[in-house]
């Protein structure tokens, strides 16, 4: 009886490794090339006492010779290495082999000390931003479900405030 628990349990563990390794090999395409995100808009959708809504555009860029289906995202926006909105993104677009779409986001701020500290500078002041995120895939064999991406750069405060 002792024999044959400690075969099950083999057994068990040896088709449980070989599955995790078939799937990792599956999410792992030879020659896949992470799509490249930049920033290429952000305007004020909607202010609140404690809440600002920020509409983001960001356009992808695939460099593959499939189409990827994404189906949406999350991000984190950073002014000058603080933490300065989050939001999501229900995007449900499909963007061609060597193509390129825009993905809309919608993100949010409820930092009112940060916000104030914005409104205080002058409005020529270059403000350095880092919006990270994740694009989410319909995965399967030729794509992971989820991509890391990050784009940075200089914007202006009068860009953020005017949109």
């Amino acid at each position: 009886m002792r024999h044959m628990n400690s075969k099950i349990l083999w057994t068990t563990i040896t088709t449980g490794l070989l599955v995790l390794l078939l799937t990792g090999c599956a999410t792992l395409r030879p020659g896949f090339e992470p799509p490249r995100v930049q920033l290429v808009n952000i305007e004020v959708e909607d202010a609140k006492m404690f809440e600002t809504v920020f509409r983001v555009q960001l356009r992808v860029f695939n460099t593959n010779d499939e189409p990827m289906h994404i189906k949406g995202g999350n991000s984190i926006l950073e002014l000058n290495g603080k933490n300065f909105a989050q939001g999501i993104s229900d995007a449900d677009i499909t963007i061609p082999a060597y193509g390129t779409e825009i993905v809309p986001m919608t993100l949010y701020s409820s930092v009112v000390g940060l916000v104030r500290s914005l409104l205080s500078l002058p409005k020529n002041e270059k403000l350095s931003y880092e919006l990270r995120g994740r694009l989410r895939t319909e995965g399967g064999v030729m794509l992971p479900s989820s991509i890391p991406f990050t784009s940075d750069g200089e914007l202006s405060l009068e860009t953020l405030l005017e949109g």
